[in-house]
C-alpha cells in the first residue's frame, strides 16, 4: 500500500476508534457501529458479486446463521465472546459451503433463484425450531464480557471497530493474493481461466465460503449489538440492501462497501426528516453537478450522459422543498434515489467519483508491488524440453459427435516431446473442436487422448492443464480489468502452494512463492519484449495484438516505434526457437 493510501487508512481507523470518545449519544454510537457490522457482511459480499461476478441473494441467511449461532451459545449454554465469534463464523462458513457445492453448478438467474430459496428456507427454519431459536418469541442477550468485564455500548463499539479493521485486512490481503487473482479471472473469462488451471467451480466455492465466514461474524456482531435477534430481521429485503449498497458504494473495493454500508443504514433515516432530507437532496444534487462538469471537461463524460444524472438530481432537490412531510413518500423517494444510482452510476459512487477527478488507479496486487530489484534472478523463464523423441501427446480414433453432425472422426494425432505441430484445414474441418477435445472443454464421444501416459478423457480442463496442457485461443482471452503481468500470474497459479492462513498472515511460504512467481512472469514478459508494459492495462496488449493487426497497427497502440514493434517480434520467436531447442 502507498504511503498516502496507508496514511489516509490509518487517519479513518484512528477517526472511527475515536468516535464514541467525541460523541457520547449511545444512538449515534450504535448507528455506527452498525454501519461497520454492515460493511464486514459487504467485504464478504463484493468477494462474490464483485470479483468473481456471482449474484447471491442468500447473504441474509449467511447473517442469520451467525446471529442465532452467537444467540443460541450464548442462551442455551452462557457462552464467551472467544467461543461464540469463533463457532459462528466455522458454522456460517460450513452452511456456504453446503449452498455452494451444489449452487455454483448453475449461474445467473438460477444460480439467484437457488440462493434467494437458500435464504428463505434459513429464515423458515429459524421460526419453526422453537426448541433451539425460540421461534418468532425471538432471543435476547445481554452485551458480552471481556476479560472479566461486562461491555458497556462505547467498548462494545471498540470491538465492533477491531473486527472490522481485521476483516479489512484479511480481504485486502486475499484479494491481492494469488486467490484474488483467482477470483478476478472467473469473473473475465471462466474457459480461460479452467484451461490455466485455475477451476472454476473450486474457487467459485472457495469464494462463497470466505463471504460466507465474514456474513457470520458480522451476524453474531449484529446479535450483541441488537440484544435481541428474531426470525423477521433476516428476511428478503435485508438480502436486497445488502446486495444494493455493493452496487451503490462501488464493486472492488472496500471504500464502496464502507460507504454503501453507510448509505443504506444511514438514508433511511435521513429520509424521516424532512429538513434533514433536504439538506441531502441539494448535496447530492451538488456533488452530482460537479462531477459530470469535471468529467465533461476531462472528456470522460458527454453532455447526452451527464443530462440525465443532472437533470434528476436537481429535480429531487427542487421536490424535496416541495413537500411538507416524508410520511408518505419516504419508501418512494428511497426507491428512486436506489434506482438512479444503480441505473446511471454503474461503477457505484466511488467509481463515478474515481471516474470525474480522473483518479482511477490501476489494478494492484501482491505482485506487482514487488519491487524489481529485489526479484531473484531467473536464468530460464521456460521449461526446456527435455528427452525428446518420445511420444507426449497421443490421440486415437477421437469422435465428437453433436447430434447428427460428426465434427470430428476417428481422428488420430501424435505430438513428440521438443516438436512443434500445425494443425491445418479449411474453416469448420474441427480444428477448433480438436483443440477443444485434447484441453478437456469437450469430452469426446468415443475415442482417447492420453498425455505423458495417461488418459485424460473425463478430467476437467482445469485438471488437464495442471498436468501439463495449456492453451490460447483464437479469439484472445485475456482478463480486461488486470493488468499484463497479473494475467501472466493467472498462467502461474499452479506455482502457488500457499493455503488460506498462509495468505492472511503473509506467512514466510506465501511471500517466497510470491517473490518467485513474480520474477518468473516478469522474466516471461521480457523473453517475448513485453517487460516494459507489464504494469499497464492488459486490453491495450488484446487491441494491438488482435487477430489481423499489422505491424503499423500494433506499432501505433502499444506507442512503440515500428522498426521496435518488428524487431521484437522477430527476436521473440528465434529467441523461443533457440530456448526449446525445436523443430518445426
Amino acid at each position: 500500500m502507498k504511503s498516502p493510501q496507508l496514511l489516509l487508512a490509518v487517519a479513518l481507523v484512528a477517526a472511527l476508534a475515536l468516535f464514541p470518545v467525541a460523541v457520547h449519544n449511545p444512538y449515534y454510537i450504535h448507528l455506527v457501529e452498525t454501519i461497520m457490522i454492515y460493511a464486514i457482511v459487504l467485504f464478504g459480499l463484493d468477494i462474490v458479486v464483485g470479483y468473481t461476478g456471482q449474484v447471491s441473494l442468500g447473504h441474509s441467511g449467511l447473517f442469520g446463521i451467525g446471529a442465532y449461532t452467537a444467540g443460541v451459545l450464548v442462551f442455551k449454554l452462557g457462552a464467551s465472546l472467544w467461543l461464540t465469534i469463533p463457532a459462528a463464523i466455522v458454522i456460517t462458513a460450513a452452511f456456504g459451503a453446503l449452498l455452494a457445492l451444489p449452487a455454483l453448478r448453475v449461474s445467473g438467474p438460477y444460480l439467484a433463484m437457488v440462493t434467494l430459496a437458500f435464504g428463505t428456507i434459513i429464515q423458515i427454519l429459524i421460526n419453526e425450531m422453537s426448541f433451539l431459536t425460540e421461534g418468532p418469541l425471538g432471543i435476547k442477550l445481554d452485551k458480552p464480557s471481556l476479560f472479566g468485564n461486562k461491555l458497556d455500548e462505547r467498548e462494545f463499539y471498540w470491538v465492533v471497530c477491531v473486527m472490522l479493521v481485521l476483516s479489512l485486512v484479511f480481504v485486502h490481503r486475499v484479494l491481492r493474493s494469488h486467490l484474488g487473482r483467482a477470483f478476478e479471472a472467473l469473473r473475465g473469462s471462466p474457459v480461460a481461466s479452467d484451461c490455466m488451471g485455475v477451476s472454476v467451480y473450486r474457487y467459485k466455492v472457495y469464494a462463497f465460503v470466505i463471504s460466507a465466514g465474514l456474513a457470520g461474524l458480522a451476524g453474531a456482531l449484529y446479535a450483541y449489538s441488537e440484544q435481541y435477534i428474531s426470525p423477521n430481521t433476516y428476511n428478503f429485503e435485508l438480502t436486497v440492501l445488502f446486495l444494493l449498497a455493493v452496487i451503490m458504494g462501488g464493486r472492488k473495493t472496500r471504500t464502496g462497501s464502507m460507504l454503501g454500508a453507510a448509505i443504506v443504514v444511514l438514508l433511511p433515516k435521513l429520509l424521516d426528516d424532512i429538513v434533514m432530507f433536504r439538506w441531502v437532496a441539494v448535496a447530492m444534487a451538488v456533488l452530482v453537478v460537479l462531477g459530470a462538469v469535471a468529467g465533461m471537461k476531462r472528456g470522460k463524460v458527454s453532455l447526452k450522459s451527464a443530462a440525465i444524472p443532472v437533470v434528476g438530481a436537481v429535480a429531487l432537490a427542487l421536490l424535496s422543498f416541495k413537500l411538507q412531510s416524508m410520511a408518505d413518500w419516504r419508501l418512494s423517494v428511497f426507491g428512486l434515489i436506489t434506482l438512479f444510482v444503480v441505473y446511471y452510476l454503474q461503477d457505484g459512487i466511488v467509481g463515478f467519483v474515481r471516474g470525474a477527478l480522473n483518479m482511477k488507479s490501476r489494478p494492484t496486487d501482491d505482485a506487482e508491488s514487488e519491487d524489481p530489484s529485489h526479484l531473484p534472478a531467473i536464468s530460464d523463464a521456460l521449461s526446456v524440453a527435455k528427452g525428446g523423441g518420445g511420444e507426449l501427446l497421443k490421440a486415437q480414433g477421437v469422435l465428437m459427435q453433436f447430434g447428427g453432425l460428426k465434427a470430428l472422426n476417428n481422428v488420430d494425432l501424435v505430438v513428440k516431446r521438443g516438436t512443434i505441430h500445425g494443425l491445418i484445414g479449411p474453416n469448420g474441418s474441427g480444428k477448433s473442436t480438436m483443440m477443444n477435445v485434447l484441453t478437456g472443454i469437450y469430452q469426446p464421444t468415443a475415442g482417447g487422448v492420453s498425455f505423458a501416459g495417461e488418459s485424460v478423457v473425463g478430467r476437467t480442463s482445469a485438471d488437464i492443464a495442471l498436468s501439463g496442457i495449456a492453451r490460447t485461443f483464437q479469439n484472445v482471452q485475456l482478463f480486461g480489468e488486470m493488468t499484463t503481468l497479473q494475467n501472466v500470474m493467472v498462467g502461474l497459479h499452479h506455482t502457488f502452494g500457499s493455503n488460506l492462513l498462509d495468505v492472511a498472515l503473509h506467512l514466510p511460504r506465501y511471500k517466497r512463492e510470491n517473490l518467485q512467481a513474480t520474477a518468473r512472469g516478469m522474466a516471461l514478459l521480457k523473453f517475448v519484449g513485453l517487460d516494459t508494459l507489464a504494469h499497464g492495462d492488459a486490453t491495450m496488449i488484446r487491441t494491438a495484438f488482435y487477430d489481423g493487426a499489422t505491424y503499423h497497427d500494433i506499432a501505433e497502440r502499444a506507442s512503440m516505434p515500428l522498426g521496435t514493434v518488428k524487431s521484437r517480434i522477430r527476436d521473440g520467436l528465434l529467441r523461443l526457437r533457440d530456448c526449446l531447442g525445436v523443430t518445426a
